[in-house]
């Protein structure tokens, strides 16, 4: 019989790879390797197979494996049930989808006793079979050959319908006629929405989908969702329909499905002896076992895509996030903002260690400005401070200005300020984590010390936090949460071990992260340091409890130790290829710390001649680059972005006016960005660059400084509408455009920004802007 292809085979043509690479990549998951270590460290076995291809790869592994496991689990039951043929064990064995083999399986699958099963047992199957293979026979009068009032079968009526209740399981559980279904309507159907009567004043922010129709294919993901929630919500219904099936209800003919059913199995009106009973079975089958069915999963299949598409989404801006541009070990004051409830103030030291605290009221109702400038004084003096840490929360614009005062007052000091979000940070102060680390502080002041520290560095601050806290999804609350968790779980760690952490310093939080590495380990590490001292050499990490050779393979590479024994340590370089390193050294007749840094000679030296069995060209040149510049952080240079003076509420915007802002989120719809007023104003997709843009990050992502026009502002329902285009098409043109919903599925604002690469000056018109826009 024929097959699929190998896992490994399908697995490469869907990564456009070789099949020994994923062969071998295979066999390095299977060991136990995780993937940033492959991908960083075993280049030479993979072929090259990057971070992201293998996260593909381990993916679509895990699938197909599964799959393989159901399909001799399926093998097995219909075998086992003496019903399997040879026809129906090749189409099991080219069923290549989860989807598919369920659709083959239906008809033995155990299930609960239904009216069909019912009707077998009263021996009504010959009857079933007759009259679907010679329609020219009486259906009356054949069923009435059946009569058994011991069976349950009373008269013809009772005959007639057990008889049908098993042509219509049997119709319903035909694989080729759910597959043709499922592929017609999902090309073809319209997914409409309507508003339930009575539900128009409270379900307001859905009024976009009050009355919409729309093909189900073409659905973005974030509609998709935004529907699902107003269904959810009670305030819409959700329907699938075919155009044709309109008129064919009007005309009372058969629906596109009804026919669909009878050319699978020949079903004709012939007028012959059966036919109108067999039509009528037709009928039945659709109306009460298919149509439900199929608008069932073709909305969850919709819905699945929708929410993968979001959680590709949160991803990619969470990798952003954790990537951005960290001001370094520099003093900083951190500052969380309130207005009651005063200024929580806390103070960390270049390595993040909290040296002091306060609370200060310089806002209403108490008004202790001055008093609260001195006491930033003193301690910026005291404690030599280079940062400040501004929360974006209530009352942050009005904490800007305090920290421009102090700026002024003392600028002998060469103070910055740094606006930075503060999602999350009431998470991680109330997280037994943030206990563990404060129990003797107050809650609100961890909060402070956690916004002082992401501006010094985000990832090791922002791996504390629950990601979903975070604030960069969209519709994050609403789709998978166990395959949400797994994709940031993921982007968490290639973040972490994409820039490597130094073991000496770092929380046990950001520890976990590392390849090899758990909970337990990265505890064990940070008991062992404070029992013992700071890891003067990578070998010292041998000593730690339960941290064996195979976790230390897979960690050390990306474990740093500054002023170490060896200079090694302190960067990217496995400790398995010091040996290489050494011989470079010697065929170099240099010092080891006379070639590090020496990016000159480095570069004239020919990889090639450094490689033996174990190590290719591919890490030669890894191991050369890190001697250039050992421990590079992958992260982009630190600056921050500029807010225009007197813009502090949303009554100062006007429509024209040219801004500095943040992106703080990227969604399917477009990218919402932080002007300083509080609330974050969108760019619709079609309003960021002046060519057709498919993917907003294409020309945005989380963290980007970027010049923007105010198009338009709604102060009643505190949204704000931007533009990165070059020219402008118009104001009047955007009021006659502009849809009635904007909301903001996001939330983070950080300001904390990297340096960017040149960009297209991006001014002018909104087209359509906010349109199906909906939390």
């Amino acid at each position: 019989m024929l097959t699929l292809p190998s896992i490994e085979q399908r697995i490469a043509q869907e990564l456009n790879a070789r099949e020994a690479q994923v062969i071998a990549a295979i066999g390095l998951l299977d060991e136990g390797a995780t993937v940033p270590f492959i991908s960083r460290y075993r280049k030479e076995v993979t072929g090259g197979l990057d971070d992201t291809q293998m996260r593909n790869l381990e993916e679509r592994l895990g699938y197909l494996r599964e799959l393989e496991e159901r399909r001799v689990s399926v093998i097995n039951s219909i075998e086992e049930q003496g019903k399997m043929t040879d026809p129906l064990k090749q189409s099991i064995l080219l069923a290549d989808s989860k989807t598919r083999l369920e659709d083959l399986y239906l008809p033995y699958k155990q299930k609960r006793r239904t009216k069909a099963q019912i009707a077998i047992e009263a021996g009504l199957e010959p009857l079933a079979d007759a009259l679907f293979n010679d329609p020219t026979l009486n259906p009356e009068a054949e069923a009435a050959k059946f009569i058994d009032a011991d069976k349950g079968v009373a008269d013809v009526a009772a005959a007639l319908d057990g008889t049908r209740q098993i042509l219509m399981e049997r119709f319903a559980e035909d694989a080729e006629l759910i597959g043709q279904l499922r592929s017609h309507f999902w090309e073809n159907a319209q997914l409409c929405a309507k508003v339930i009567e009575g539900k128009e004043n409270e379900g307001a922010k859905f009024s976009d989908y009050f009355d919409k129709s729309e093909a189900i294919k073409a659905v973005p993901s974030h509609r998709a969702l935004a529907m699902f929630r107003g269904r959810g919500e009670g305030i819409l219904n959700l329907t699938l329909a075919l155009a044709e099936d309109a008129e064919a209800e009007a005309n009372r003919t058969p629906t596109k499905g009804e026919r669909m059913i009878a050319a699978r199995f020949g079903i004709l009106d012939q007028k012959r002896a059966a036919d109108k009973w067999l039509l009528d079975t037709v009928r039945w089958t659709w109306r009460v076992k298919m149509a439900m069915h199929l608008d069932l999963e073709l909305k969850r299949q919709l819905r699945e895509q929708g929410e993968l598409e979001a959680i590709k989404i949160f991803a990619s801006n969470l990798k952003d996030l954790l990537l951005a541009a960290p001001a370094g070990p520099r003093a900083t004051l951190g500052l969380d903002p309130g207005l009651r409830t005063g200024v929580k103030v806390a103070v960390v030291d270049n390595t993040g260690k909290l040296v002091d605290y306060a609370t200060i009221y310089p806002h209403q109702p108490k008004n202790q400005w001055d008093q609260s400038l001195h006491v930033l004084g003193e301690l910026c003096k005291k404690h030599k401070v280079d940062l400040i840490s501004i929360g974006n929360g209530t009352a942050s614009r009005e904490t800007d200005k305090l920290a421009a005062d102090l700026i002024k007052l003392h600028p002998e000091l060469r103070l910055t300020k740094v606006m930075v979000s503060e999602a999350g940070a009431s998470v991680y102060s109330a997280s037994e984590l943030a206990a563990k680390e404060f129990p003797d502080l107050d809650v609100s002041i961890r909060g402070a010390v956690s916004i002082a520290r992401r501006l010094q560095d985000p990832l090791a601050e922002l791996v504390k936090i629950e990601p979903k806290a975070i604030g960069v999804g969209q519709y994050q609350h609403d789709v998978n949460q166990s395959q949400l968790a797994k994709s940031l779980t993921a982007v968490i760690e290639d973040c972490v071990n994409a820039v490597g952490v130094d073991v000496n310093t770092a929380s046990a939080a950001l520890l976990a992260n590392i390849a090899g590495l758990n909970t337990t380990l990265a505890q064990n590490i940070v008991e062992h340091r404070d029992q013992n001292g700071v890891f003067k050499n990578r070998k010292a990490l041998l000593k730690v409890a339960r941290l064996g050779p195979k976790a230390f393979e897979q960690a050390a590479g990306f474990l740093r130790i500054m002023n170490g024994d060896n200079p090694l340590d302190a960067s990217a370089v496995h400790p398995e290829a010091y040996p290489v390193v050494q011989r470079i050294a010697e065929a170099s007749s240099r010092d080891l710390r006379e070639l590090i840094g020496d990016s000159d000679f480095l570069k004239k030296l020919e990889p090639k001649r450094f490689t033996d069995e174990k190590f290719g060209e591919p890490t030669i040149r890894d191991i050369l680059s890190e001697l250039d510049k050992p421990g590079r952080d992958p992260r982009p240079e630190f600056t921050t972005a500029t807010f225009q003076e007197g813009i502090e509420k949303l009554s100062d915007l006007k429509p024209g006016m040219m801004l500095e802002g943040v992106v703080t989120n990227v969604t399917a719809f477009g990218a919402f960005i932080d002007i300083g007023v509080h609330q974050d104003g969108l760019a619709h997709i079609s309003e960021l660059a002046d060519k057709y843009v498919s993917d907003p990050r294409e020309v945005v992502k989380a963290g980007d400084v970027v010049k923007v026009r105010v198009l338009d502002v709604d102060l009643k329902r505190n949204r704000v509408a931007l533009t990165l285009k070059k020219q402008s098409d118009g104001g009047e043109r955007i009021k006659e455009e502009r849809a009635a919903n904007m909301g903001n599925p996001g939330g983070n604002k950080g300001r904390a920004v990297p340096k960017q690469k040149e960009q297209p000056k991006q001014e002018s018109a909104l087209a359509a802007a906010f349109a199906n826009l909906k939390r």
